[in-house]
Formats: C-alpha cells, sequence, structure tokens
C-alpha cells in the first residue's frame, strides 16, 4: 500500500519538525541578497560567509530551505554536467572541457569534506555509478561513450566498460548484458544535507528569512542599487543573486528562462539483508540504464530502494502546482519498471511517492554568472543533475562577488547565456512531444535491439 508523505521521503526520514525562521517583515539593505533557499542559495551564502566574513549575506526563501528540488531529488552527488563532454569539446575546446571536468569531479568531494568539518549527518558516502546496458542497442550506446570518452584523453579512471560477468556481481541486474562504472559519484540523504548546510550557513553569519517569496527582482541602474521585493519588506544589496532554479519560471519577466519539467520517485520499505545480498550495490553505488528515458536509483542508508525518473507531462504555461508532485500513472511506471530490473524485490511495498519539477534551459546548458552593470548573479539549470553543480555554483557566485581571482570563475559554463524558450504553445507542444519520441525511441529499440535514430535526434536537440 501506498502511503503518501509531504515533499519527500528524505523530509519523512528527517523526524523532526521543520525549525521556524524569520520572516521578513521590514526593509532592509545588506551586501548580498541570495533569493532561494535551496542548495545553489546556500552554497553562496555560505562560502561568501566563509572567505570573507565582513561581507552581510542574507536568504529569502518563499517557502523553507529544501523545500525545492534540493530536498526531494535521488540523492546523487553526480559529477554529471548538462552538457556531455564531448559536447563541452566542441564548444569550448580541450582545455576548457578538461577543466570543467575537473572542477565537477572535485565538487563531489567538496561536498562530502564541507559535510564533514561541519558536522551534517547526511550519509554521505562515494560509491560511484553503475550504468546498465540490457539491449545490443544500449551495450553499443555504453561502448561508445567509453570510446568517446577515450578520445578526450581520459581513462578507466573517469569511466570503464564491465563486461556482463564482472557487471552483476556488482549489480544484479535483470538481462544485464554489461554496464559502465565511473567512481565520481556520491550518495546523500539530501534533506539532511540542505537542512544541516542552513544551519552551517547561519553559524557563519547568514540571515535566512523563511515564508518570504520574492515578488519581484529589480536591475540596479542609473546609480540606483538592485533589489528584492517581498511582501514583507524590500531588501536593497550590491548583489542580488537569483538562486530559484525552476522556481525561475515564475519570477516576472523570467518565464521563458528556464521550464520546469517534472521528476518523479518512489520509495520501497527497507529490503531485508537476504534480499540485498542477492541483489548487489553493496557500496550503495548509484545506478540508471542505458534508456532514452532518464531513470535513476540508489540503496538508501536504511535499506531502501529510492528510484526515480522522467516521464510526467510539462504543463502548460510553464506551470508548477503541488499537486503536479503526484501523478499516479508515471509512479505505477516505475514501480513496474523497479520490479523488471530487480525482480529480487518481490512484493516489497512502496511506501513514499513524490516528486518535483527541475530547471531546464533552452540549450540544456547550466550556466553561473554576475553582471557587474546590473548587480545581479544567477545560477541554475542544472537539468536534474544538481546536487554536486550547485556546489560548484556557490563557490563560483562567491568567487565572482567577492572578485577574489579564483581560477573557478573563468570556468567555461561562467557567463553563459542560453537563449528563450519559445512562447507557448511551441513550448507546450515541442517539451511534450520529444518526452513522447523518447518513450517511442525505448520501444523500437526493444522490438529491433538497434540504437534509435529518433532518439539519436532527440540527442542532438537537447544540447547533447
Amino acid at each position: 500500500m501506498n502511503t503518501q508523505r509531504p515533499l519527500s521521503l528524505w523530509w519523512d526520514l528527517l523526524g523532526e519538525d521543520t525549525p521556524s525562521r524569520l520572516r521578513l517583515v521590514r526593509n532592509t539593505d545588506v551586501d548580498v541578497v541570495i533569493v532561494g533557499g535551496g542548495l545553489t542559495g546556500l552554497w553562496t551564502a555560505y562560502h561568501l560567509k566563509y572567505r570573507n566574513p565582513a561581507v552581510s549575506v542574507c536568504v529569502v526563501e518563499a517557502d523553507v530551505c529544501g523545500f525545492g528540488a534540493s530536498g526531494r531529488n535521488g540523492g546523487w552527488v553526480s559529477a554529471l554536467f548538462s552538457i556531455s563532454d564531448s559536447g563541452l569539446d566542441r564548444r569550448y575546446g580541450r582545455d576548457a572541457m578538461h577543466r570543467m571536468r575537473r572542477a565537477m569531479n572535485e565538487a563531489i568531494d567538496h561536498v562530502g569534506a564541507t559535510a564533514h568539518d561541519e558536522g551534517i549527518a547526511c550519509g554521505f558516502h562515494k560509491g560511484g555509478t553503475l550504468v546498465a546496458a540490457r539491449s545490443a542497442a544500449q551495450v553499443q550506446r555504453a561502448r561508445t561513450e567509453v570510446d568517446e570518452s577515450r578520445k578526450l584523453g581520459f581513462s578507466d579512471d573517469e569511466i570503464s566498460w564491465l563486461e556482463a560477468r564482472e557487471a552483476n556481481e556488482r549489480m544484479a541486474m535483470d538481462s544485464l548484458l554489461g554496464a559502465t562504472f565511473t567512481p565520481h559519484c556520491a550518495v546523500v540523504q539530501p534533506a539532511s544535507l540542505v537542512r544541516g548546510l542552513a544551519v552551517a550557513a547561519e553559524r557563519l553569519g547568514v540571515v535566512i528569512y523563511e515564508h518570504s517569496p520574492a515578488i519581484s527582482m529589480e536591475e540596479g541602474r542609473q546609480g540606483q542599487r538592485p533589489r528584492v521585493i517581498t511582501r514583507g519588506g524590500t531588501i536593497t544589496a550590491d548583489v542580488v543573486v537569483r538562486a530559484t532554479e525552476a522556481w525561475t519560471s515564475q519570477l516576472p519577466g523570467s518565464k521563458r528562462s528556464l521550464i520546469p519539467v517534472y521528476s518523479l520517485m518512489v520509495a520501497t520499505e527497507p529490503l531485508d539483508d537476504a534480499t540485498w545480498d542477492s541483489i548487489g550495490l553493496h557500496d550503495r553505488e548509484t545506478f540508471s540504464e542505458y534508456r532514452n528515458m532518464i531513470i535513476y536509483g540508489q540503496r538508501t542508508a536504511d535499506k531502501r530502494f529510492a528510484f526515480g525518473g522522467r516521464g510526467a507531462p510539462y504543463h502548460f504555461g510553464s506551470r508548477i502546482r503541488s499537486r503536479f508532485d503526484q501523478e499516479p500513472a508515471v509512479f505505477q511506471r516505475l514501480h513496474e519498471t523497479l520490479r523488471e530490473l530487480f525482480p529480487q524485490i518481490g512484493d516489497a511495498a512502496i511506501t513514499h511517492t513524490w516528486g518535483g519539477p527541475l530547471g531546464i534551459a533552452r540549450d540544456w546548458h547550466s550556466s553561473v554568472g554576475l553582471n557587474r552593470d546590473t548587480g545581479i548573479a544567477w545560477a541554475g539549470g542544472y537539468v536534474g543533475d544538481g546536487v554536486s553543480t550547485t556546489n560548484l555554483a556557490g563557490r563560483t557566485l562567491a568567487s565572482l562577488i567577492l572578485n577574489d581571482g579564483d581560477e573557478i570563475a573563468t570556468l567555461p559554463w561562467v557567463g553563459h547565456r542560453s537563449p528563450a524558450w519559445e512562447p507557448e504553445p511551441l513550448r507546450w507542444l515541442g517539451v511534450n512531444a520529444g518526452l513522447m519520441a523518447t518513450r517511442y525511441a525505448d520501444s523500437r529499440e526493444a522490438i529491433t535491439g538497434k540504437p534509435s535514430k529518433v532518439a539519436a535526434t532527440m540527442g542532438h536537440l537537447l544540447g547533447g
């Protein structure tokens, strides 16, 4: 029997009431105001105060810290970036691509080190990622990825191919023909991470206002400093940071900057040791599959499967509603897919179902930057791979705002500007047509055993 829980499994596992933080009830003035109390905003606030304690920083959050994707995601602290290494190589050149790859890999360890140093009990464990190949088409796609990695100058330390026997020893997935493995991923309890990071930022002197939604962000111009207007007051600052990810689409003038696309998850009840012995994942490797429709999972610290994927529709006008977090048909497909991959789970109950929106730019390109003329800084468009990318974004924004000359501020995603999404109804038609095409590609590959041309076309359109 399914038991609906608030927000996510991760919030339920916290086992405590959400602390009450101040609402903004007056006008105020600071050096930096950050809109959004998720991981992007909190990493930025933390690193600003860590690097320069004299800087006054406040965060305004519409709900509570971690309410958005930061507290509802799959718990992957991965080195995945929204643009592939080959895509970065084509756009920016080999050296820039390698610098970006190193920065993403290192971001994982930054998250783990900060959690350790700040006493954030979020279950950080670095076991890598296994991506399964369960058909001839998927094997071809996996081997191509490894070959392209070699051509770009990477070794097995970045990604390696595991033949069927070795792959099954690590993860006994049904019909497994092989898998790729990368060591560059960790698992985490994301709600614990974001809640702990908020406390760590406050210890450094960051002021956090919750239940204080931003009505608008105004650029600085003609000698006027930028400001954020909320229902309870206006905050004027030298720099305003937009750290709103999917909710960027709800801000005036930003509806076509990022679109909110829903990703949904299910979690099983805790499984017994015998079941896990038959499944593997003993180092808590995260796992996925080389199908075209994105799926992702982890073995949680309390011995559950937490498993998610795309498949929920995009909602006309970039709407975000709490009811969109629940799509029973998608949850059913996720449960069926999990049982298909791991029949060992038998009739294990699904105890939690949840979801939420993530932010996608038109060119599928994450970005971070600061416009010194307007005083507006931003980061986002993580395409669902934000738990580690937010850390890199926060450190980068801190460097840009403090102008401290850190090399991190010269990475190729800094200053990138994505084109606007199409107006409706073209946006709704295009995004949902892409979703249908992805499903079709998987069904055709299952029949033919050959890579789908439709999938290849979609890959080019999505910025790979």
